[in-house]
């Protein structure tokens, strides 16, 4: 968080949940991490959630250290639980992960907060996009913000199709952004002259220290070029 805060991002950005809020402790084929992520093979969903997870108890201490340089922290939340905890701890605004955008009641309650959120579309088409935005406002979101994003991690350059951002910008009439899970700064800056209005990026010390997320994680050093570029 201060290698974030000292590299000049604007918000600090965490998950919330715990393995068992996520999923069932199952090793049977629907449980099984694929993917080309090292990381993440040959594990159950449930042990890569429970290696990954923020445990709650550090998130109030986190968000002091980022008040501290004058940056906001928000969360994604993944179940109802979350919500209420991060109501807790009165943070400005939330995140839906892009393989919640379906879950109309997790978005109900998050939009019942009458705070601002952003989404990530991931692998969701224009009507699925609208149906969460709907839910949002109609639970009573004050605004919904939308972050094109490509599902895969890491996600090749070539395969990140910024030239949606206009089109989404067109169709939904609302803030577009990018949330970006590759080392190449050139597709944000390319998504930010295309009109993306928010830039989410992974973040990490030091790739070599390894982790879940190390392989599409920018090192402060890094980040800080991105945010002066």
């Amino acid at each position: 968080v201060e290698g974030a805060c000292r590299a000049g991002v604007d918000a600090i950005k965490l998950q919330t949940y715990t393995a068992d809020t996520m999923t069932i402790n199952c090793d049977n084929k629907w449980f099984q991490v694929g993917g080309t992520n090292k990381e993440w093979q040959g594990q159950t969903l449930y042990s890569l959630y429970k290696k990954a997870y923020t445990p709650w108890q550090w998130q109030p201490k986190l968000q002091k250290i980022a008040k501290k340089y004058g940056v906001i922290l928000f969360s994604t939340p993944f179940d109802k639980t979350a919500v209420d905890f991060l109501e807790r701890m009165k943070v400005p605004a939330y995140k839906v992960a892009s393989f919640e955008i379906g879950d109309l009641e997790l978005l109900k309650k998050i939009g019942s907060t009458k705070k601002p959120v952003i989404i990530s579309r991931g692998m969701a088409n224009l009507q699925e996009i609208k149906l969460a935005i709907k839910t949002l406002k109609n639970a009573g979101a004050s605004s919904v913000a939308v972050l094109h994003c490509v599902s895969s991690y890491p996600a090749n350059p070539e395969e990140m199709n910024i030239s949606t951002i206009p089109v989404l910008r067109k169709k939904l009439r609302t803030v577009i952004g990018i949330s970006d899970h590759n080392l190449n700064s050139a597709v944000v800056i390319g998504a930010v002259a295309l009109g993306a209005k928010i830039v989410e990026k992974h973040v990490t010390l030091k790739r070599t220290d390894g982790g879940p997320d190390a392989a599409f994680s920018l090192e402060p050093r890094e980040l800080k070029e991105l945010v002066k570029s």
